[in-house]
């Protein structure tokens, strides 16, 4: 018996193959489309693959058909595609969509994307609610595209309910940004130093694929409209991301070299993890309105992640292999290790 027809938008993606999965596992027909219309091959053999390219209008509604009882989409941005999904409200029971927490501003109207910029990096209450105000909506930016997402579905109301998942740091194999590559390449490269900018105690969020495919089947079974976190049940430090990857990859731990504040120049101390403050999602409503119990922790799922990335970059160009990361951490941040080396070398001559 099966529990309902499932469609997924973006199923070749990082998200999309592990919600495909879990959906499939759990007993949904599975339409998992995507630009190529490939198959994972960790799908059962029910799942049916669909090319389909999700800016065309008329092809979205062709996959949807005659209807089906939930849709996924992992890859929406903007009114849109908001208005995509709008279109096709008579036809889909419920949808589930991916959002970020990217979404959130402080209480001085500073956001992640504001962080470089100046105003400074925000300063979130630990841990972060549902309720906590968002960026204003707009087409400019990624926080921005995914607020104005979540406003115009969230507008529908009962005529199409929506699950939006504001996903933390998303982790796992498959992902288009591996924060764990900093520290992965390092211990390729044989880097036995690690410079942490703010005491090595940053916190940032993750959320490992498998448990955000979990909140996925959660929410199919339970429609409604809303708003929920998603996270892994803990989150480490970036000393902690630290110890846990040399350890994933059976490497001695790295001496650690902490500073107080901010990284002193580009390249020494920060981590695609490195913020001043905390940010830590609430996952109380998740719990309390899907059932939500994490299916792995951040150390658990480690080397499966590692292995996957060691395997990709090993006597490669990482910029070759990651394009997406490349424009957004440039090589000399990530791994400036000559900037690195003379900072430590003024260190040592300091004492």
């Amino acid at each position: 018996m099966t529990s309902g027809s499932a469609v997924v938008i973006g199923a070749s993606g990082q998200i999309g193959r592990a919600a495909v999965r879990a959906l499939a596992r759990d007993g949904w027909e599975v339409r998992a489309a995507s630009r190529r219309g490939g198959r994972d091959d960790s799908w059962p053999a029910e799942v049916r693959p669909v090319a389909v390219d999700r800016e065309d209008d008329a092809a979205l509604a062709g996959l949807v058909g005659e209807g089906c009882d939930v849709l996924l989409d992992c890859v929406a941005y903007g009114t849109a595609h908001a208005r995509q999904l709008a279109g096709l409200a008579d036809r889909i029971g419920s949808a589930v969509v991916i959002s970020s927490g990217a979404v959130y501003e402080d209480g001085q109207g500073r956001s992640l994307a504001t962080g470089g910029r100046p105003g400074g990096a925000p300063q979130y209450p630990v841990p972060i609610p549902e309720s906590q105000p968002t960026v204003a909506p707009g087409d400019d930016a990624y926080d921005t595209r995914k607020a104005a997402l979540e406003r115009a579905l969230l507008a529908q109301g009962d005529r199409l309910p929506v699950t939006l998942l504001r996903a933390g740091a998303i982790h796992g194999p498959y992902s288009p940004l591996p924060r764990e590559l900093y520290f992965v390449k390092r211990v390729l490269d044989g880097r036995r130093v690690r410079v942490l900018a703010y005491g090595g105690r940053s916190r940032f969020h993750p959320v490992h694929v498998a448990n955000l495919a979990e909140m996925v089947r959660l929410a199919a079974r339970r429609p409604g409209s809303r708003v929920l976190n998603a996270g892994d049940p803990e989150v480490p430090t970036v000393a902690g991301i630290s110890a846990a990857v040399d350890a994933a990859m059976g490497a001695p731990e790295s001496e650690v070299v902490t500073v107080a504040g901010a990284a002193p120049s580009p390249g020494v101390g920060d981590t695609p993890w490195t913020a001043p403050h905390p940010v830590v999602h609430d996952l109380a409503a998740a719990e309390r309105e899907l059932g939500y119990r994490a299916v792995t922790t951040y150390e658990e799922s480690l080397p499966e992640t590692v292995e996957w990335l060691a395997g990709r970059v090993e006597g490669r160009d990482w910029r070759e292999v990651f394009p997406l990361m490349a424009g957004v951490y440039p090589d000399e941040m990530l791994f400036g290790y000559a900037a690195e080396d003379r900072w430590l070398a003024d260190r040592g001559e300091r004492g």
